[in-house]
């Protein structure tokens, strides 16, 4: 199942705030009083995050390769010597921001995964939410009206001229 969320929160007042939110009353006062979830548009945004995140894998990637052959280049050693040219202070220093900023590589990527993760789980649960609510109202419309919902149709009846 492919799902796509789009549902955005604005604060009110701000100028994205449109009539039409204003108007439904769906944002008040900086706290999220109700929902209105596309799962297409959700579908749609994911398939253009997951796009992104495929090339900022990729560029990762490269960046690990171009940084490697710059260290290995950068700042190396010359003259005679036995095996691979040590390496110098340059590559050195660039070895040891790699370094350094893996972990927040790591911590870019996984956070991109788990936020789009979370958005499908939370589409689903608002799709299931749905589809829930209208099986109990399906199931509700079904029953058999109940003495008190009778003498409401009879009531308003009666008022309506129709009763006599």
């Amino acid at each position: 199942m492919k799902i796509v969320l789009s549902a955005a929160y604005v604060l009110p007042g701000t100028t994205e705030e449109t009539e039409e939110t204003q108007r439904r009353g769906k944002r008040t006062g900086g706290a999220v009083t109700g929902w209105d979830i596309t799962p297409s548009g959700v579908e749609s945004i994911l398939s253009l995050v997951g796009l992104a995140a495929d090339d900022l894998g990729k560029d990762i990637k490269g960046y690990g390769t171009s940084v490697e052959e710059a260290a290995r280049r950068a700042g190396t050693i010359s003259g005679p010597y036995c095996g691979a040219a040590p390496t110098g202070p340059v590559g050195a220093a660039v070895a040891n921001f790699v370094s350094d900023t893996q972990a927040q590589i790591t911590f870019m990527a996984a956070r991109i995964k788990k936020t789009m993760d979370g958005t499908v789980e939370a589409t689903a649960a608002y799709i299931d939410g749905d589809l829930a609510m209208a099986a109990r109202s399906q199931r509700e419309a079904a029953k058999v009206p109940t003495a008190a919902e009778l003498r409401a149709v009879a009531g308003q009846a009666d008022r309506q001229g129709g009763g006599e």
